[in-house]
């Protein structure tokens, strides 16, 4: 009887044990955050002033979607989606701001007709996106985004 306590308590813990780690999200290390920041960074510097353009995929006009698609196949090789509506639908959703981090894929809803829009995270409250404006560019979601915030995703 001593025995089979012993073997439930081990499976117990050990179910435990994937629950919780199942359900967090865990930081990444910091040669993980300096390395993604590189990549980010140079493809940045590829892609900068780059115009917007809806439907667009290529450096004479990007949208939103397509420029993260790009990003993530060139820099991380991950496939997304085509859409920002598709997109936000993988990978894990992160519901505290405290655990976004470099690379997570941030989402807005603009306008009444709640278009949606998607950058990726850079830390200290930035992001790269494609603007309609300004087309690629690093913004603050503390200004303008803030209002707007729509989510968090993980998908590295």
């Amino acid at each position: 009887m001593l025995k089979n306590n012993k073997i439930f308590l081990k499976i117990l813990f050990v179910s435990i044990l994937f629950l919780f780690v199942g359900c967090s999200s865990a930081k990444i290390s910091e040669r993980e955050r300096s390395q993604r920041t590189a990549k980010i960074t140079k493809f940045y510097k590829e892609w900068k002033g780059t115009r917007y353009r809806l439907g667009g995929t290529t450096k004479s006009g990007v949208d939103c979607s397509a420029l993260m698609q790009h990003l993530y196949r060139d820099k991380f090789a991950t496939a997304l989606p085509r859409t920002t509506k598709t997109m936000a639908e993988k990978g894990e959703k992160v519901k505290k701001r405290n655990n976004w981090e470099v690379g997570d894929l941030v989402f807005f809803k603009i306008g009444w007709r709640k278009t949606h829009h998607v950058g990726v995270y850079l830390g200290k409250n930035k992001f790269l996106h494609a603007s309609t404006s300004k087309g690629v560019i690093i913004s603050n979601i503390d200004e303008y985004w803030n209002d707007h915030f729509w989510q968090v995703r993980k998908v590295l």
